[in-house]
């Protein structure tokens, strides 16, 4: 089908005549004798155009070009005069009408002029779409802020969501890379496609390769059938790679060779396999930096570094923390079946002076303890029961090293190793610690549910 056309004429037997055509040339028509018919039936919605007679009783068809103008500017309208006035059609094109043809005119005039309108109003109705569905993945998956360090990074984000280049995220822990990666996913051509995401520090080296390639059944001992890998389901669509810097130097030559030639060859089997992805690798160190790349290959490094996006840690961008916990509050609230709580002046100082080494991922924690009303005076360390802010100085201060341990803990969901990088410490020093202070560490443990990472 051609498309949808709206046809007003107070001639009878032209209307008969124009909608014969029309359908001939695949368009559905909807006929109306009056430009006060064709208005009650036409909605901001339409998809398709509307072709009218100028010179009609009661509203002609210049004035109801202008109440359709008023309900959609972009909706092309076509008018028809059997009067020739050359003024009328040149001041008609310059209020906006699409075309102006004048009787009589040839079937294919109409037709034709129809088609270019309808193709017009199909980019216009698919440009919406688009929009609206980039804002509903924004509201889903806000990247929130007003600081025009966010301002810069959505607009680069919209910039090149649709170039299918490979792109690096860097950011702290929880300062929102799986949004970002999301959000590159969902506002491009592949959004129709599956989004994967992989944490490379959470597999063992061991599991890591037949998690990303796949394997055969028999390809090891366990393997007792086929498995499609991370990496061919992500084809059509996205692979995410999270902490790739904690990707085994022995899975880096192989991602290497995926990322050059956009093949695999699963485990088990010599058949190459084609993969059509986007990679969308994200790392909480500067992998550009010897230093602490590690052992981190470089030409891995120079591969994925086609377009790299650095998210800011919130402490960089504090205008933007009173917005974020706000919208975080409300859907808490919401999540809860709770009243949304009034913000005490307490809870405001913290906000903003408080480090949030956790980043947004803290922020929304934070948030979900205030909606449950489980927060107490956040603006100092809740005392440990039996404790008082006074003692001497070495009792305070094991007092204060417990406080940051558990701070450090709520921050990173209990997980050791992004607690370990927080506090700089080893893992012994740091186990030690939880013993004596009579820490567990399993109370701390976070949630499995998808939260901004």
């Amino acid at each position: 089908m051609s498309g949808s056309v709206f046809l007003v004429d107070d001639d009878r037997d032209l209307r008969k005549a124009m909608q014969q055509t029309l359908e001939l040339a695949g368009f559905t028509v909807s006929s109306f004798a009056s430009a006060a018919e064709a208005l009650a039936a036409l909605t901001a919605d339409f998809s398709g155009v509307v072709i009218s007679d100028i010179r009609m009783p009661g509203m002609d068809g210049l004035a109801l070009f202008r109440k359709i103008a008023e309900l959609d500017a972009d909706l092309p309208v076509i008018l028809v005069t059997g009067h020739g006035d050359i003024p009328m059609a040149v001041q008609a094109i310059q209020d906006g009408v699409y075309d102006f043809i004048a009787k009589p005119f040839a079937a294919d005039r109409l037709v034709q002029s129809a088609r270019r309108a309808q193709e017009k109003r199909r980019l216009v109705t698919e440009n919406r779409a688009l929009r609206q569905a980039a804002e509903a993945a924004s509201e889903s998956l806000p990247l929130i802020g007003q600081t025009p360090v966010m301002e810069r990074l959505r607009q680069t984000l919209r910039h090149i969501a649709d170039t299918d280049v490979d792109v690096l995220v860097a950011g702290e822990t929880g300062s929102g890379k799986e949004v970002v990666a999301t959000l590159l996913h969902q506002w491009s051509r592949r959004r129709s496609g599956n989004f994967v995401a992989l944490n490379c520090g959470a597999l063992p080296e061991t599991v890591i390769e037949s998690e990303l390639f796949g394997h055969e059944a028999g390809a090891f001992t366990g393997a007792v059938k086929k498995r499609i890998g991370r990496i061919e389901h992500a084809s059509g669509g996205t692979l995410f790679l999270d902490e790739i810097e904690a990707m085994p130097p022995a899975t880096q030559v192989k991602m290497l060779r995926v990322l050059e030639a956009r093949e695999i060859t699963p485990l088990g089997t010599n058949t190459i396999r084609p993969v059509d992805i986007r990679v969308v690798a994200a790392a909480k160190i500067d992998l550009g930096d010897p230093a602490e790349r590690g052992d981190f290959r470089e030409d891995l490094y120079y591969r994925l570094n086609v377009v790299t996006l650095s998210i800011p840690p919130l402490r960089e961008r504090r205008e933007d923390i009173p917005l974020l916990f706000s919208h975080f509050l409300k859907r808490a609230a919401a999540r809860f079946g709770r009243e949304v709580p009034e913000i005490s002046a307490a809870t405001r100082d913290h906000l903003m002076s408080h480090a949030w080494p956790g980043n947004v991922r803290e922020l929304s924690h934070f948030a979900e303890r205030v909606a449950l009303g489980v927060e107490g005076n956040p603006g100092k360390p809740a005392a440990r029961p039996g404790t008082t802010s006074t003692g001497t100085l070495p009792e305070r201060l094991e007092r204060y090293e417990a406080d940051i341990l558990k701070e450090a803990l709520t921050a990173h969901r209990g997980d050791v190793k992004e607690t370990l990088t927080a506090l700089g410490i080893p893992r012994k020093t740091f186990y030690d610690k939880l013993q004596r202070h009579g820490i567990n560490r399993v109370d701390y443990a976070g949630r499995t549910a998808a939260e901004e990472s």
